[in-house]
């Protein structure tokens, strides 16, 4: 690590260079150390205590060049059943594993252990390397490789390169560092796309640059000078210096092994199973929904409720495994659908493959992949559930997508919540979304489209019993409608549905009123002659308007018939009450407003002598009408006076 040296690359690198991350797996003492030291003259050994006891008890890291157009960087990996957590924090950014066994040794069980785990993290490319190979004689050099023939029969690394090499002699080396580079070249080169996500390996300090972690970054890109957050902590840090494979660079991305110089952030600040993202793009987790592969080899069965190790990334957590579906447990060599329920969160996302380990004794179980990283939580019976989540394992981005908005049902989900989701960035999520209904441009908001003919056939249903339970009325409120059928539906679906349903004829629209197309109001001759009466008396009577018991009375007629249709006109919007008793006709008080906003640039504000005056009224009707431009925001009050707005 040589923060703040220029490399003979220059600080972006060459684009030209392909990154593989290699991993060693396997036994303690079995000379994985010693190969990488050979193959890169670096000894990944780097504690005093690893020295004295001769094993590694944390990761060790190596690089070697191939050429103008490869690098390769070594994690190596402990064996030791102890250290097989510190194991996991390395193996997951790992392109090509080299599972070593010693030839005195052969197969043991940590051999075992760290094969299961690569092959469950489904590592896509491997070489086998015998070790030791000065140690024994040719016949047990071949009995050793067998017997790791027959280990990893079935899987990534059947038929994988086998080579027999002694780190001491030297022997062997050379064929091996032509043949790690040729299948590194075969590894496929991971995209620089998505959202930028570092799971924190390793945390140290160095004299003069404060500060560094290492990873494998995962996904996306990351800058010097740019702010980052460390998650699930909720901090933040600038990047003061980048390096990649071990030289110096201004950008690093998805699938190199990245040192992170890190400013305004004390060493306590951050711990390896942290993550660091770009600020707001990633929240922490408490909850996974999950596809699990249980291993053939697990001693017991992983029961409903069973307490887990989780590694997932770098981090480590304990959590309870729900199995879904109605069963009770998962036998060895089974696979099925999960709800892990953490104990401590953690930063993942959706594609991301983990791993089980028991409770105790600690050993490896099972490991799948996150379908979901922010689900509800499940009804562990419903049988739904699991064929959800099995059609959300086998979809790609846009599929779950289209998954996740459809859960959200009336409520939608905005673009960046379905981005942060899925974890995809701005390309990556435009081409994900393209097939998707949105509802709203600012913010982008997504429903599902038979979300919208569910809602159009229950707002339909809704406005037929209105109208029945009250004949009298045009329509129905459009705010009462949304109340009663899509009260947690954003407004910017309820008015798409409503639009939708006017534009095809199923409902029509007056002022704030909605109604079926064929709608009409059904009044007695007696309710109709009331209503036109009351109609004309409104808007007659102007801003000094009779109450309803005076208009019956003058007018010799019945009041209950009256009251009964003038809450219809009420309803409708007709008519206004502004006040206890004081009704107005609506287009009287629609003059009013032009006709203060019209005196503005005569007079900036009015006040109560000036307006009884103006509107040829007593106080009774000016202080209502006063108070009621207050609240329709023509007028504010200012001592005595109202300003006109």
């Amino acid at each position: 690590m040589m923060l703040g040296v220029d490399s003979h690359k220059g600080d972006d690198g060459d684009d030209r260079l392909k990154h593989v991350v290699v991993g060693t797996a396997g036994h303690i003492d079995h000379g994985k150390s010693a190969l990488v030291r050979a193959l890169t003259g670096t000894d990944p050994d780097r504690l005093k205590e690893e020295k004295e006891r001769g094993i590694t008890i944390e990761l060790g890291f190596a690089f070697l060049a191939g050429g103008d157009d490869l690098s390769l960087a070594f994690v190596d990996v402990p064996g030791h059943e102890k250290f097989v957590k510190n194991m996991l924090a390395g193996v997951g950014g790992i392109d090509l594993v080299m599972l070593v066994v010693a030839a005195d040794e052969s197969v043991m069980p940590q051999t075992r252990e760290h094969f299961e785990i690569c092959r469950l993290l489904e590592i896509p490319r491997g070489v086998i390397v015998i070790t030791k190979a000065d140690l024994v004689d040719a016949e047990l050099r071949e009995l050793a490789a067998l017997e790791t023939r027959e280990l990893v029969a079935g899987s990534f690394l059947e038929g994988a390169p086998l080579i027999e090499v002694s780190s001491k002699t030297g022997d062997g080396i050379d064929e091996l560092e032509r043949t790690l580079l040729t299948v590194a070249h075969d590894v496929p080169e991971r995209r620089g796309t998505g959202l930028f996500r570092l799971p924190v390996d390793r945390v140290f300090t160095m004299k003069g640059f404060g500060t560094v972690v290492t990873g494998t970054l995962m996904a996306g890109a990351v800058r010097q000078d740019c702010d980052v957050e460390i998650l699930p902590r909720g901090t933040k840090a600038r990047v003061r210096g980048l390096q990649v494979h071990g030289e110096k660079r201004s950008v690093a991305s998805a699938g190199q092994r990245t040192a992170v110089n890190l400013q305004g952030l004390d060493i306590d600040g951050v711990a390896r199973g942290d993550t660091l993202t770009m600020p707001g793009t990633f929240a922490p987790t408490l909850m996974l929904d999950a596809e699990l592969d249980v291993l053939d080899t697990s001693p017991t069965p992983i029961k409903d409720l069973a307490r887990v190790h989780l590694h997932v990334g770098t981090a480590q957590v304990l959590a309870r495994v729900r199995v879904l579906g109605g069963r009770k447990a998962l036998a060895p060599g089974e696979s099925g659908v999960v709800q892990l329920r953490l104990e401590s969160p953690v930063v993942t996302a959706r594609g991301d493959r983990f791993i089980l380990r028991r409770y105790s004794p600690l050993e490896t179980i099972a490991g799948g992949r996150v379908l979901d990283a922010h689900p509800m939580k499940h009804s562990v019976t419903s049988l739904e559930v699991v064929t959800r989540l099995q059609a959300l394992g086998s979809g790609d981005n846009a599929a779950a997508a289209a998954h996740f908005v459809a859960e959200a049902g009336e409520r939608g989900m905005k673009e960046t919540d379905l981005a942060r989701r899925l974890g995809l960035d701005a390309d990556q999520a435009a081409d994900a979304f393209a097939s998707l209904l949105c509802v709203s441009d600012k913010p982008r908001i997504f429903v599902a489209s038979e979300v919208v003919e569910g809602l159009s056939g229950r707002l339909q249903e809704e406005l037929e019993r209105f109208q029945k339970k009250n004949p009298l009325l045009d329509g129905m409120p459009k705010s009462e409608l949304r109340e009663k059928v899509a009260r947690r539906a954003p407004q910017e679906v309820f008015e798409l549905v409503l639009a939708k349903l006017v534009k095809d004829g199923r409902l029509r629209g007056v002022r704030d009123l909605v109604a079926t197309a064929g709608h009409s109001i059904q009044m007695s001759p007696d309710e109709s002659e009331a209503r036109d009466f009351l109609v004309d008396q409104y808007r007659e009577s102007g801003y000094r308007p009779k109450s309803l018991t005076e208009a019956a009375t003058h007018a010799n007629r019945d009041v209950r018939l009256l009251e009964r249709v003038q809450r219809v006109l009420l309803k409708d919007g007709t008519l206004v009450q502004i006040g206890d008793g004081m009704v107005f006709h609506r287009d009287v008080l629609e003059e009013l407003k032009e006709t203060i906003r019209g005196y503005k640039s005569k007079r900036p504000s009015i006040d109560v002598s000036f307006f009884k005056e103006m509107a040829g009224v007593t106080r009774k009707h000016a202080i209502p009408l006063l108070e009621w431009l207050d609240r329709e925001r023509v007028t504010q009050r200012a001592g005595k006076e109202r300003v006109i707005l």
